[in-house]
């Protein structure tokens, strides 16, 4: 069989099901990621990059820029599409995530391929994470106008594709029918058996200050600190956490950036924003005790939540982080938002605890309430590995509901 991956990021959610289907000898695995940079193999994927070769247009229309830059990008990824077609590949099966548009073409260069999507989000004007947050509501009414055409993307490829594979139910769930139907779900996949509780473990920070599974430590991360996944929720908690816990030391781990939702305005970052917020509540001892680690090697993040006494995730309604997961495998207690997407893997008292996500003083307690319940801790940890083991597992579970997945596609079989 021959198989082509589409991701702007490749191998993002890709990156165990490629290289298991590049392990057989029968398949061709060929790769289309969106950067400038040589052919090469990866894993056993042969990569052939491409580039667009235009921008967006200045001061185009506010509510379809975003779906101009998919065409742009769906435009030079069909006509890199050509030319490897032009040499001689034709795949018979594409796999896509279609959220940067890249894919929306392809049919048009092998129509007879079969197309898999990976569904990650579609994108709601009431229900999910537009509109969630009082404090940063929009002043325009027409950007629900705006949210409806970020959809466009996602409706061109209904069309196109033959199957499609979600990593949870309550994303799947936010796709409409009837193509929600197409949508199988089974998560990108956790390794359970290299996220392992380590007792042992050892975090050095600043040089001089070590850190062990005796020490006090409530850790918090995100890819990029901001208000979609509880930034400020946390931070405003902070003040209270450290005064009922004068031993606890806290790391936050997370680059400045935004990932989703709107920038803070130009030379601002939120982490600036939250922590000037709250700076002045905290004395200049207890700030001493937080500690903002960036971002950081993946190895390194590992052992800070092997360290973790207490992780505290926070999300909108909206796509689920791996970073959750990954705490759970390592047998964090957890203390997280009652949010829709959350409640999938945290079930109230038995693989975490659930706090309201605007409950500032609610997560400041529930902190402090399982940092004195060590056997609370034991048990919410334990239940918590054994729940992503069963589920989510990527060796024993995922991996091998993805490849059925696409062997069901390449034959015309599949089901949701």
């Amino acid at each position: 069989m021959k198989y082509l991956f589409i991701h702007q990021n490749f191998p993002g959610q890709f990156r165990h099901l490629a290289p298991a289907l590049a392990a057989s000898p029968d398949n061709a695995v060929v790769a289309m990621p969106l950067r400038k940079m040589p052919a090469r193999d990866w894993r056993g994927v042969k990569l052939v990059p491409y580039h667009p070769e235009r921008g967006s247009t200045p001061r185009v229309h506010p509510w379809v820029s975003d779906f101009e830059t998919k065409v742009i990008r769906g435009e030079a990824c069909f006509r890199a599409a050509l030319g490897l077609r032009d040499r001689g590949f034709s795949p018979d099966v594409i796999l896509a995530h279609p959220g940067w548009g890249e894919s929306l073409f392809l049919k048009d260069v092998w129509p007879r391929a079969r197309m898999g999507i990976y569904c990650e989000f579609y994108y709601q004007t009431k229900g999910a994470d537009v509109g969630f947050d009082p404090e940063f509501l929009s002043v325009d009414p027409g950007d629900v106008c705006r949210v409806r055409i970020k959809n466009l993307g996602n409706l061109m490829h209904f069309e196109a594709a033959d199957a499609a594979i979600s990593p949870t139910a309550w994303q799947a769930d936010t796709f409409p029918e009837p193509f929600r139907r197409r949508i199988t779900v089974v998560h990108d996949g956790i390794d359970t058996a290299a996220l392992t509780p380590n007792p042992d473990v050892r975090v050095l920070l600043g040089g001089n200050i070590v850190l062990s599974r005796s020490d006090e430590v409530v850790t918090f991360v995100n890819r990029n600190l901001e208000p979609y996944r509880g930034c400020h929720i946390f931070l405003r908690a902070l003040p209270e956490i450290l005064r009922r816990r004068p031993r606890a030391r806290v790391l936050i781990v997370g680059a400045d950036g935004a990932s989703y939702g709107r920038p803070p305005g130009e030379g601002r970052t939120w982490k600036e924003i939250f922590v000037n917020e709250v700076r002045g509540a905290v004395p200049d001892a207890d700030w001493a005790r937080v500690h903002f680690l960036g971002r950081i090697p993946y190895e390194m993040f590992v052992k800070v939540l092997q360290l973790s006494t207490v992780h505290v995730y926070l999300t909108y309604p909206f796509v689920l982080s791996w970073s959750l997961l990954e705490a759970m495998s390592v047998g964090c207690a957890i203390v997280a938002s009652d949010t829709p997407p959350v409640r999938e893997a945290i079930r109230h008292d038995e693989t975490g605890r659930l706090v309201d996500f605007f409950d500032v003083a609610g997560l400041a307690r529930a902190v402090d309430a399982l940092l004195d319940d060590p056997g609370g801790r034991d048990r919410l940890g334990r239940n918590a590995r054994a729940f992503v083991r069963a589920g989510y597992d990527l060796g024993g579970v995922c991996l091998p509901r993805q490849m059925e997945w696409v062997r069901l596609l390449a034959a015309g079989e599949s089901r949701a």
